[in-house]
């Protein structure tokens, strides 16, 4: 479509140089990725920027398998309705909730198929294949871009946010599949503080409670993709854009990199230790003694915010975790105040020891901020609000019945310990001198994840009576060691 849209354009449109850009937000995103391959000749430059590449990985409405529930639920509210005749609306009416509790209504409506069966009835086709294709079969796989990424003519300039809740993954893996298959391409990656679309309105200067320190969405604007496009559609000025043009949050500071991740970055691990510890060293304690356990119960979940919302709160992203930390069903590990600035950089890989004495379980890992007790706000002066406060800098989920395979599910063995690892979306973030990192894990984050109700079954399909508590270890030891792998980017020396 995008290549004879680009030729009808040509051939119709008056007064044009004959060259053609095109960028778009989200699925517009993926428009953009799927309309560079093959591209028409006439097509010069290309800006995917949030773009949806893979339904089934965590790109929006899947999670490394679990259901993002608020998302999907409050995106087909509107969307995909069969509309067998011409009509006047440009949506269809949303449900009446009856509630602007999140919590309490997606609670009242577990097993999901209370959702379909009050609100959907079957008649959105897209939310029938969420509840019935839970693995990532065929249909999931033929919709994902990344293989198809491969001798990309254009420019390409892949634009996302850090704190994009539906398409952070989306953004990375384009950028990295096009710099693996088309290494003869302009490709570059520009990634900063932003929610879905931030960068694209407003002034990117905060998310909640955390400070930016700039109008980072209009520095974008002006300074990156007005000079993008303008070099490659109209030849104007020569554009100073590094491979990688991403901004350090701790920091608030822009960076430059001539890779992505950064070459310099070194593989390193936050191993867990006892009595809630977390450091670079491997643990010390031998024997399967050496664990921590909590245990979940899927009729009181974890929140995923502190607060009251009803759809997919963008702020979760930043949002403070002491809530959660003083829950007894979420394990806390944590450095000591650090002596010098400590700066995360790539993807976070959690590499976690486990049992669960049911059949299947969600295993939550979070990366955590914890800014110093005393903290200054916008002149100086205390903030009581960040006094201590407990950022969220990167969360992910595993139903852990993926965690070897998302097509081919395994169920547990109860009490059995096994290794679960998978991949988390990149970072690039400093935790300041005086600063503490935080790793928090737990098994329910809700509603932003279904419940799975810690049996090994299709989770569509449960009843009431398949949700059951579950007692979650998580081993630590030197021979089980539980950890989150980074990449740990050396500080610069002042000149």
């Amino acid at each position: 479509d995008t290549y004879d849209t680009i030729a009808w354009l040509l051939k119709n449109i008056p007064a044009h140089n004959g060259r053609v850009g095109q960028w778009g937000i989200s699925y517009p995103g993926f428009y953009t990725a799927a309309g560079m391959i093959n591209a028409h000749p006439a097509l010069k430059a290309a800006s995917p920027q949030a773009p949806v590449a893979d339904w089934f990985a965590t790109d929006d409405f899947h999670h490394n398998g679990a259901l993002w529930l608020p998302h999907a639920f409050g995106f087909f509210d509107g969307f995909g309705w069969p509309r067998p005749a011409p009509t006047t609306q440009s949506n269809n009416p949303t449900f009446d909730y009856g509630t602007a509790d999140g919590y309490a209504f997606y609670l009242a409506h577990t097993p999901l198929s209370r959702l379909n069966d009050r609100y959907f009835k079957g008649q959105v086709a897209f939310w029938t294949d969420l509840m019935q294709r839970d693995t990532k079969d065929a249909f999931w796989q033929s919709r994902n871009i990344r293989p198809h990424l491969k001798n990309i003519k254009p420019a390409v300039m892949t634009v996302g946010g850090w704190f994009d809740a539906e398409n952070l993954f989306g953004a990375l893996e384009v950028y990295k599949h096009v710099e693996a298959s088309s290494p003869g391409a302009f490709n570059i990656l520009v990634m900063g503080p932003w929610v879905h679309g931030g960068w694209a309105r407003g002034d990117g200067d905060k998310l909640g409670d955390v400070r930016f320190d700039a109008k980072t969405a209009e520095f974008y604007r002006e300074k990156i993709e007005f000079p993008y496009f303008s070099f490659y559609l109209k030849d104007k000025g020569a554009p100073d854009l590094p491979e990688a043009y991403v901004f350090e949050t701790g920091t608030n500071q822009w960076r430059r990199m001539d890779s992505w991740p950064p070459r310099q970055a070194q593989p390193r691990a936050l191993y867990f230790q006892t009595n809630g510890k977390l450091s670079f060293d491997p643990p010390k304690d031998s024997g399967v003694a050496a664990f921590d356990e909590y245990t979940s119960d899927p009729s009181k979940p974890v929140p995923f915010i502190p607060g009251i919302a009803f759809g997919m709160k963008q702020e979760y992203m930043v949002e403070d975790q002491r809530f959660a930390a003083r829950r007894p069903d979420v394990l806390v590990y944590q450095t000591d105040p650090l002596d010098e600035d400590v700066t995360l950089a790539g993807p976070l890989t959690p590499s976690l020891w486990v049992s669960t004495t049911g059949t299947d379980s969600d295993f939550i890992v979070k990366l955590i901020d914890v800014y110093p007790d005393r903290f200054p706000d916008e002149k100086g002066a205390n903030s009581p609000a960040l006094g201590g406060y407990q950022q969220l800098v990167r969360g992910e989920i595993i139903r852990g019945k993926f965690r070897n395979s998302l097509e081919k599910p395994e169920a547990f063995t109860p009490g059995q310990p096994v290794k679960v690892e998978f991949a988390v979306s990149d970072v690039l973030h400093t935790f300041r001198r005086g600063h503490r990192i935080m790793v928090q894990v737990q098994s329910t984050w809700f509603p932003l994840a279904d419940l799975n109700p810690g049996k090994f079954m299709k989770i569509s399909e449960a009843t009431p009576a398949d949700f059951q508590k579950a007692t979650q270890r998580i081993y630590r030891s030197t021979t089980m060691p539980s950890a989150v792998k980074v990449g740990l980017l050396p500080q610069e020396k002042p000149m």
